[in-house]
């Protein structure tokens, strides 16, 4: 069995959890347990890495002192990292005993917020151990004390020996509705370094600037492809001859365009515009240039495709050579 021990306190010798760590983890040792201590404030800068100590661990101890208010800054990142990048399928297999020691008000509350994290993050809770003790020399002196810390490593013992199942708790099934963890594709060492541009102002006001400026290039972009296929449809329509009674269609697809060039003539009637899908009697694939190209009445529709090879036809190839006769590009 293992056992981990993560402790948020600042590690002053008159620390209270600090010496019912040290009393837990002699009682632990003695039943053969393997013990590990992770003292956070010493791997402040690597504390976003600790989740990844959970995997081999049966168990869990988070201890932490109550000085003014709450849980503590190191150990609420180390359960921020655990939120992001814990193996939640690993961590709901893992027992965890709160212990808060207190020299001021609030140890009650802190154990409650330990236990609730834990099992937010889907892990199994222990009974823990709070209190307040303002001098720890009182506690170093009291036997009673010390039968407490006993008892309770004990009970956290044969809790994960012989996996006591514990009740589901109603928290665990909110967690499941609303808070909705978002896989983040990073290493903790990335998130971190993003998380420090983030609080750049100088830093997120030129990423800003440089996104307005994409937009701004983009959005030119785009108006130019709009003015070019404007002139195409006009360069077909300008030169459209009506001859006969025919009803064809024809669909165009020219190379790095989003959407097709759709012409349907029916009775000397010439429908001609750009659209995203459509059904056609014959079916035309060429690049822009090839189409400026016969537009400019320096190519037909017939020598592109038998002789230039950019163009490739699918459907009645009577239909193709009647295109040249329905729009006359080339001077007479």
């Amino acid at each position: 069995m293992k056992i981990n021990i993560y402790y948020g306190g600042r590690g002053l010798i008159d620390d209270p959890s600090l010496f019912v760590v040290n009393k837990m983890q002699e009682v632990l040792e003695e039943l053969n347990v393997t013990v590990e201590r992770f003292m956070l404030a010493e791997m402040k800068n690597d504390i976003t890495t600790l989740p990844q100590t959970l995997k081999n661990a049966n168990g869990i101890v988070l201890a932490t002192t109550v000085e003014w208010y709450g849980i503590g800054g190191y150990m609420q990142t180390f359960l921020d990292a655990c939120w992001l990048y814990g193996d939640k399928e690993k961590i709901s297999s893992i027992y965890m005993c709160p212990i808060v020691m207190s020299t001021t008000y609030g140890e009650r509350d802190a154990q409650l917020n330990l236990s609730a994290a834990w099992e937010i993050l889907g892990g199994k809770p222990c009974s823990g151990l709070c209190g307040y003790i303002p001098d720890t020399t009182e506690l170093e002196n009291n036997k009673g004390y010390h039968g407490i810390i006993e008892r309770m490593a004990e009970n956290m013992y044969r809790t994960i020996n012989q996996k006591i199942v514990c009740f589901p708790a109603s928290i665990q099934a909110v967690n499941k509705t609303v808070a909705i963890n978002k896989n983040i594709n990073l290493t903790p060492q990335e998130s971190e370094q993003l998380s420090q541009y983030a609080a750049n102002e100088s830093y997120v006001q030129t990423q800003k600037e440089d996104i307005k400026e994409l937009a701004s290039y983009f959005q030119g972009m785009l108006d130019r492809d709009e003015d070019e296929d404007a002139k195409l449809v006009e360069a077909f329509r300008k030169h459209f001859k009506g001859v006969g009674e025919n009803k064809v269609s024809y669909k165009i697809t020219i190379e790095g365009k989003k959407q097709s060039l759709f012409i349907q003539i029916e009775h000397k009637e010439l429908k001609c515009d750009f659209a995203e899908e459509g059904e056609a009697d014959v079916l035309i694939s060429t690049d822009l240039d090839t189409l400026q190209e016969i537009l400019q009445g320096r190519m037909t529709f017939q020598r592109a495709f038998m002789s230039v090879g950019t163009m490739k036809v699918k459907g009645d190839f009577k239909l193709l050579r009647m295109l040249d006769q329905l729009f006359v590009f080339m001077e007479e």
